[in-house]
């Protein structure tokens, strides 16, 4: 028999799928989409994409991000590896258990990923300069966190600008690609701060926490949970009067075990561990593993459209629910107009004599910011910083400075602050924008927006 002709085999390329979406048109691409190896290489060696969470679903994005082109990630986590975590963050061992999950999950993507470079970051997000989150083409969350989330909302939606007619400048967007799991429950929802709606807008999908009666924890307890918030709420302010409770300090966490245990142990009550324990006092849900790969694989892809234009967003929330079958469903939801944290900023008017001690105290007395501790930044100029105490040491001698005269003499200006605002009775980190407007300034007429109206 001859022998047949037998074609050379050609090695299939490493980014086949990639660039079937990347080096072709289509239908469904946005009006900026151009196509080719040179968006190709961009993506892979231009653009950065910081993923904050290095949990579950953190885990999964960054490999999915990874083997989706992006080269330059970093990952930032201020948690360390426990053993309950191996059931569903992959990237994660034994013998890592109480190392930084940044670290070990960077280090475990780049092994398997070649190129990738992966820069973590093991620190709460609040310690990072504002400016540091500047540097990054989009935010990608993967958080169980709604504090946490609206940190991050807020210092995203601060970097947005608008023009004189309110329209946000297209630039000055930093997008975020948000996901959450919740059981076989998950969402995926795309950020594009002044354009979709910000976290802030719909906090409302968000349902309030659970609370226990304090007549119930202290005297009638019934289950584990109950233990555990009267050891949180009730023993730790007796015991440490005066010492706030940290709950992402293991010591405190640990006491608060301890004496959920004893309380347990005294009502007959079953169940107390150290994993309810972080449950019930930082409010984590449980989380799935398949439900994570399933929500940071539409995060990714949706990272991929927005820095490529290779097809249109997400419009713009999704939701999964895989708990009787498989149900998708995409919603579009409105932005608030009003928004303090995505809008164009409170109004404020104020004399030129103002200073900037002044300013700081009327925003802890503004009935819509209620700021108290606040840092203030005009443009790329730092005017005050309440912490570390060797930057308020710095810009002390301006405190008593005309803010008219710090802000360059302009006429009228956005600024940015950072404080602590008090919400439901608890002290939160936030950041806004506010629109100052001097008058007696040139050109600026008198109007009915004084501070406090």
């Amino acid at each position: 028999m001859a022998d047949l002709d037998v074609p050379p085999q050609v090695p299939q390329s490493k980014t086949r799928d990639l660039d079937k979406l990347l080096l072709r048109n289509g239908n469904l691409v946005d009006p900026g989409f151009f196509p080719g190896p040179d968006l190709r290489d961009d993506i892979r060696d231009y653009v950065r994409i910081l993923v904050v969470g290095a949990g579950g679903l953190g885990c999964e994005l960054l490999k999915d991000l990874a083997l989706s082109g992006f080269r330059n990630l970093d990952v930032i986590d201020m948690d360390r590896i426990e053993v309950t975590n191996l059931n569903r963050q992959f990237l994660f061992r034994l013998e890592d258990v109480g190392k930084p999950k940044a670290e070990v999950a960077a280090k475990r993507v780049m092994e398997r990923v070649s190129g990738v470079e992966i820069v973590p970051h093991f620190s709460r997000i609040e310690d990072k300069e504002i400016e540091f989150y500047s540097d990054f083409n989009i935010i990608a969350l993967g958080l169980d966190s709604i504090e946490a989330r609206k940190y991050i909302n807020g210092v995203a939606c601060g970097f947005l600008e608008y023009n004189e007619d309110d329209t946000p400048k297209r630039e000055t967007i930093k997008p975020m690609v948000d996901g959450g799991t919740e059981g076989f429950k998950g969402h995926a929802r795309v950020i594009l701060p002044g354009v979709t709606p910000c976290f802030e807008c719909t906090i409302y999908l968000f349902p309030p926490q659970v609370k226990f009666p304090l007549c119930t924890l202290a005297e009638t307890p019934r289950n584990a949970a109950h233990c555990i918030e009267y050891a949180h709420l009730i023993q730790w302010e007796a015991v440490h009067r005066g010492k706030t409770f940290d709950p992402d300090e293991p010591e405190h966490m640990k006491w608060v075990y301890d004496e959920a245990i004893r309380r347990a142990e005294l009502f007959g009550i079953p169940g107390v561990t150290y994993s309810l324990t972080q449950g019930v006092v930082k409010n984590i849900i449980p989380a799935i593993a398949s439900t994570n790969a399933i929500i940071s694989a539409a995060c990714a892809l949706e990272t991929l459209k927005i820095v490529s234009a290779c097809s249109k967003t997400l419009v713009n929330y999704l939701t999964y629910n895989g708990g009787e079958g498989l149900y998708t469903e995409v919603t579009k939801f409105e932005r608030d107009t009003d928004c303090l944290v995505c809008g164009p900023g409170i109004l404020i008017e104020l004399d030129t004599s103002v200073t900037l001690s002044k300013f700081i105290e009327m925003l802890e007395d503004h009935p819509k910011l209620l700021l108290s501790k606040a840092s203030v930044k005009h443009g790329e100029n730092t005017l005050y910083m309440q912490a570390p105490p060797v930057l308020e040491e710095f810009h002390r001698p301006k405190l008593s400075k005309p803010l008219y005269d710090l802000m360059g003499r302009v006429q009228k200006d956005t600024i940015h602050v950072f404080g602590t605002a008090l919400k439901n009775n608890e002290k939160e980190s936030c950041s806004t924008k506010v629109r100052v407007v001097f008058k007696g300034a040139d050109g600026v007429a008198d109007m009915d927006t004084a501070i406090g109206a």
